[in-house]
């Protein structure tokens, strides 16, 4: 961690205590000080400085729109104090293991969601176009260029897809990353989205057809019976965040998981 970074922070939360990373032996990171926690964010080998700019730039319009987030407590995106890009938003109480995947859960981030996509908007700076979640990567692509394998599954999905082309519909503020582990709960309550990294404009559809991705994923596609309602394009949206996923998952049932989610999806497209 580096000295200048670590002082820069200080000038806004106190004198600093203990600091713990919160992705594996890298940032972002939580600060501990004698009075409160704060979670610190600067590039790393994953994160560019432009990820940095964007996330600052979502929790200050969070903000605005008091939506559910952390807040902004400092930000030197040119470095000239931190000594890197760097951003300084709280430390939300609460935990990203989800109670179930109950209709009240499900609702509760469908709600939420919602009222992210309340904010109609443009793209600009730091808040880019996204035509799929997690928008920095494209593994469809990767596949068709053959940069990584593929199945008959993929191929077809992927066909299908660009056959079809994105839906016309107006462009919305989007969290663009949305699955379990960017929601944080306290005490049944949804109380936070957080990182905001690759937020941007889009389809409101980007975000919730990745939540469904994710909840099919990690609870079982039968899970998504419970998903609260609809939405425009659901069908394109399913199969756009299933593509965006590389060819094997983390684990065998998962990766069964996600093809049964983009059948699913391609069986009401065709």
């Amino acid at each position: 961690m580096r000295e200048d970074l670590l002082a820069w922070a200080a000038t806004t939360v106190g004198p600093i205590l203990e600091v713990h990373p919160l992705h594996d032996n890298q940032g972002p990171w939580r600060l501990i000080t004698r009075n409160t926690s704060a979670v610190l964010r600067a590039p790393t080998l994953r994160v560019g400085p432009a990820m940095i700019a964007t996330g600052a730039t979502a929790l200050q319009l969070a903000e605005r729109h008091h939506l559910p987030a952390p807040r902004l407590l400092n930000v030197d995106l040119s470095g000239s104090h931190a000594g890197v890009s760097a951003s300084l938003e709280t430390d939300v109480p609460g935990t990203t293991t989800w109670p179930a995947a109950t209709p009240e859960t499900l609702q509760a981030a469908a709600d939420a969601l919602t009222r992210v996509h309340s904010i109609a908007m443009d793209p600009q700076e730091h808040l880019p176009f996204r035509p799929r979640p997690i928008a920095v990567d494209d593994f469809a692509r990767d596949r068709r260029t053959g940069r990584m394998p593929t199945t008959p599954l993929l191929r077809e999905a992927d066909d299908l897809i660009r056959a079809h082309g994105r839906p016309a519909e107006p462009t919305v503020f989007l969290h663009g990353d949305v699955w379990p582990g960017n929601l944080l709960w306290s005490h049944n309550r949804l109380a936070a989205l957080i990182d905001w990294k690759t937020a941007g404009l889009g389809a409101p559809g980007v975000d919730l057809s990745e939540l469904r991705k994710q909840v099919a994923i990690t609870f079982g596609p039968q899970a998504l019976t419970n998903w609260p309602q609809d939405f425009p394009h659901t069908a394109y949206w399913d199969a756009v965040a299933a593509l965006n996923t590389t060819t094997t998952l983390y684990s065998p049932q998962a990766t069964t998981r996600r093809d049964t989610f983009l059948r699913d999806a391609l069986n009401h497209l065709r």
